[in-house]
């Protein structure tokens, strides 16, 4: 299929947004974890505790692994999802095998351990926030929660917490050390916490309610520019007793920017309502998923 101009340009800035997320993911582990031994979960927690244990680079374990994932998940999920994976897989490599690990006192002094857990799980969860939102994977335990989601009724969330917490007490066996393993968990919960921060800061849905004589080029105009479906309902001023359409839109909160200005460019005198929605669901949002 033959893709436009401005589909070419939204995938050259979903791919410039997974490259920028993924590599600071991999700066995050680079400056304030390996430094000072710290883990956490994924396939770059593995990776990790076999270089502490052994200082096999961390780059070829978790190229090793997401080869032999990708194996297996390559006839049970969509082409785009193996392709923007394998893509999240090259970055990380790379990144891991290019970009130099930091001496440990750089950023943060060594004694600050519980400082280091704390701002490289931040990093890493802004990293991976941004690479999500731009509909990317960083590979790893993602194949596996993408693989179980889609034959068993457990969400990714608890497949990927599942997978973390048996990788950072595996910790236990390189250190023979609890605290390593409170660290590890820390991280694991302010990564999460942060996710889920960036990622519904952006998935946030809004509803709109316009009110406006020029409905006809508003409602065409938000589904031509905006993607977005259109509902025209009837209405009738009260006070002035004559029947009037509103227009009702229900869109991203990163899209009520772009409405509001295509709406004041048609109709400067426009009422317009926002809401917040709490859940949406359906094509173009979120997946129904009931037990």
């Amino acid at each position: 299929m033959k893709l436009t101009k401005k589909q070419l340009l939204e995938e050259a800035k979903d791919y410039l947004l997974i490259t920028a997320g993924l590599l600071f993911y991999v700066f995050a582990w680079n400056a304030f974890l390996l430094p000072v031994q710290l883990t956490g979960g994924g396939v770059t927690g593995i990776g990790a505790l076999i270089y502490y244990y052994s200082g096999f680079p961390v780059s070829a374990t978790y190229a090793i692994i997401n080869g032999v994932l990708l194996l297996v998940a390559l006839k049970t999920v969509g082409w785009k999802f193996m392709i923007r994976t394998i893509y999240g897989v090259a970055v990380i490599t790379l990144g891991f095998a290019i970009m130099p690990q930091f001496p440990p006192n750089m950023f943060i002094q060594s004694s600050e351990i519980f400082m280091s857990c704390t701002l490289g799980a931040i990093c890493m969860g802004l990293g991976t926030g941004i690479v999500f939102i731009a509909n990317g994977s960083s590979g790893g335990t993602d194949i596996i929660a993408k693989v179980v989601n889609k034959y068993r009724n457990v969400t990714m969330g608890r497949m990927l917490l599942y997978c973390d917490v048996i990788i950072i007490s595996s910790s236990y066996f390189v250190f023979h050390n609890l605290e390593k393993i409170v660290y590890g968990l820390v991280v694991m919960v302010i990564f999460s916490f942060t996710v889920d921060l960036v990622v519904n800061g952006f998935r946030q849905s809004v509803q709109f309610f316009i009110f406006s004589h020029k409905y006809e080029e508003i409602a065409n105009r938000i589904n031509s520019e905006v993607h977005r479906g259109v509902t025209i309902l009837d209405g009738m001023g009260w006070y002035s007793k004559e029947p009037i359409k509103v227009v009702t839109v229900l869109a991203r909160k990163n899209e009520s920017i772009k409405i509001f200005r295509l709406v004041k460019e048609i109709d400067p005198h426009a009422f317009v309502s926002q809401t917040s929605a709490i859940g949406v669901y359906g094509e173009g949002f979120d997946v129904m998923k009931v037990k």
